[in-house]
């Protein structure tokens, strides 16, 4: 029996390192930013938690926990997604998608590269999202994309991101992407 209560320790370890840390919705900033604004929460990596990344992959599998003995609950086929890390654990970050679902992944297999989804919320609705030359609604529109439309962020001014979706370039309503968060500041 005394081989137990050590395992139980690190067990209960480990489910206070994975589950008992509370998530506050904050702002994504750069890591110069985290390390001196004081509201600002930081993972052992010292990057800010939540924050965008992408998927590098075609192929990348979230699994249920961190590491590779937890089982597969989705796998992802599309590089460039955008997901939210929401947790760290050693070198796993458990990601949230922009359906809300929620799992581990191997940051070997996330990118820094920013990306966004044109109002994942509108998807299958007859909607379609203006691109406009300028960061204001009367500028030209450059083009209509889809809702759910995948395009790379090259510069959010806390307003208006400029994105480029499918080799088209122009600016989008921030508050109608996800992968930016609402007020946030990006450069590529």
């Amino acid at each position: 029996m005394p081989a137990i209560a050590p395992f139980r320790s690190v067990l209960a370890a480990f489910a206070l390192a994975v589950m008992g840390t509370a998530m506050v919705a904050v702002p994504a900033t750069t890591q110069a930013q985290a390390n001196t604004e004081p509201n600002v929460k930081t993972g052992p990596s010292g990057l800010p938690l939540p924050r965008f990344v992408s998927l590098k992959s075609g192929r990348v599998n979230m699994r249920v926990g961190p590491g590779l003995s937890y089982a597969v609950n989705w796998m992802y086929l599309k590089p460039g997604l955008p997901v939210e890390i929401i947790q760290e654990y050693d070198n796993w970050r458990r990601v949230r998608d922009a359906d809300g679902a929620e799992g581990w992944i191997n940051q070997a297999l996330l990118s820094g590269r920013r990306t966004g989804i044109a109002a994942p919320w509108y998807k299958g609705k007859e909607a379609a999202i203006d691109l406009f030359a300028r960061p204001e609604e009367e500028a030209r529109t450059v083009v209509r994309v889809e809702p759910g439309a995948i395009g790379s962020i090259k510069a959010c001014n806390g307003d208006w991101c400029e994105m480029e979706f499918a080799g088209h370039s122009g600016w989008i309503d921030q508050a109608l992407v996800w992968g930016a968060y609402p007020g946030e500041a990006v450069k590529e």
